[in-house]
């Protein structure tokens, strides 16, 4: 494949016939609590509303059915954080083909599940390294050594041209020009199909990517304008958290991408809670990333037509807590204190009763040493109503002679203790 490869609307067309085997276009609605937020209408495509959750199994099932027999013979692999891997499980249950999925160590246990629900018994899965890129590694190794077929996760036109039909169906169902499109950015396939799409049939269409801040791959190759690898990533986001994205998405998306947002993983849990308890939208953290943007485009998007992509909704409900953690982190709603008590009786009553606020609340408390423990520090977590109260915490903390040490703001001793 030539530098100068662009999805041509025909291969859009031609996977879109291929996918309506087994697939059916997913809704592209709008969401009122959104459009009345930000002045706009706002118009969800529910990609997690696919049968694996997630629109991965587009490009998945386009390439894997591509495939001739010399090709699938020695079988296929795949390396993925989960969505991906659940599209080629699916695929190749439906198909009848036999594959192997390397998924990092650290991938969510329901994933796992997931990954061997959908590909019954055509599939062996393979837990290897902390991230993508090193179970991608081993994923190749086994190509090699054993001539199979690698089915890569963004970095194949086929791929990029099935995630493209997502663009597709939005224009289809959409009923007005479509001024702003949010997409998020893992390895770059989604936008890169979805971007090349839009560009060639609405071209006055912003397209926005939007990245995890914990794992910003694409923004920094467009920065530097080459393909860069990150040395350390935050794979909280697990399904956009790459140290490297593809070298034909890059490409592609140097001539598609209008902006690229970043976004703190705290304000992606707080998306994640809104779409919860607002609209009972059950979405994994990359599925919230478009969703998320929206607030740093707030402006711009005033009485204009938005479509954010929710590209998945492989969540883990043992995540909950980390993601309600993050969020309240985030919103400057927790707090927590290494906190040396006055060595008299009563000190800890005083504490509470002349320290904390009425709507101040102790979440956790844990002496620091297990002999002796009034005479050590305490290691004490408080959650506050408004991210202002903390001011007033402070203030009293120091009035009656509590010597504290804040945490939040120090990250090496906060990941010690949290």
């Amino acid at each position: 494949m030539t530098k100068s490869y662009f999805p041509s609307l025909q291969n859009v067309n031609k996977a879109k016939l291929t996918l309506n085997e087994i697939l059916s276009a997913t809704p592209l609605t709008e969401n009122l609590n959104l459009s009345e937020q930000f002045s706009a209408q706002v118009y969800l495509k529910r990609e997690d509303l696919q049968i694996v959750r997630s629109y991965k199994i587009r490009g998945a099932y386009n390439k894997i059915k591509s495939l001739s027999a010399e090709q699938l013979k020695n079988g296929i692999v795949c390396a993925s954080a989960g969505n991906h891997a659940q599209g080629v499980a699916y695929s190749c249950q439906k198909l009848g083909i036999q594959g192997k999925i390397y998924m990092p160590t650290t991938t969510p246990r329901q994933k796992i599940k997931q990954v061997k629900m959908f590909g019954k018994q055509f599939v062996e899965i393979v837990l290897h390294g902390d991230t993508y890129d090193a179970a991608s590694s081993e994923a190749w190794k086994d190509c090699t050594e054993n001539k199979k077929t690698f089915i890569p996760p963004f970095d194949d036109p086929l791929i990029i041209e099935g995630q493209a039909t997502t663009a597709l169906e939005i224009l289809q169902d959409s009923t007005c020009q479509i001024d702003y499109l949010f997409v998020p950015i893992g390895g770059g396939g989604l936008i890169a199909g979805v971007g090349s799409y839009f560009k060639q049939m609405s071209p006055n269409t912003k397209i926005i990517g939007v990245e995890p801040a914990g794992a910003p791959s694409m923004s920094e190759s467009l920065k530097k304008g080459e393909v860069v690898t990150l040395e350390n990533i935050d794979k909280f986001v697990d399904g956009a958290a790459v140290q490297r994205v593809g070298d034909l998405p890059f490409q592609i998306c140097q001539q598609v991408i209008d902006d690229i947002v970043i976004v703190p993983e705290g304000r992606i849990c707080t998306k994640i809670l809104e779409l919860y308890n607002r609209d009972a939208i059950v979405v994994e953290p990359a599925g919230a990333l478009s969703i998320a943007a929206l607030d740093y485009y707030a402006n711009q998007i005033k009485g204009k037509n938005v479509v954010c992509i929710v590209s998945g909704s492989n969540n883990d409900i043992t995540r909950t807590e980390e993601i309600k953690e993050r969020s309240l982190l985030f919103e400057g709603l927790k707090h927590y204190f290494i906190v040396r008590f006055p060595q008299r009786a009563g000190a800890l009553r005083d504490f509470v009763e002349r320290v904390l606020g009425p709507t101040d609340d102790i979440t956790h408390f844990e002496y620091t040493k297990k002999n002796s423990r009034e005479r050590g520090p305490a290691f004490v977590g408080i959650e506050v109503q408004d991210h202002k109260d903390v001011e007033g915490l402070l203030t009293r903390m120091q009035e009656n002679g509590f010597v504290y040490e804040y945490v939040n703001d120090k990250p090496d001793l906060f990941q010690y203790l949290i």
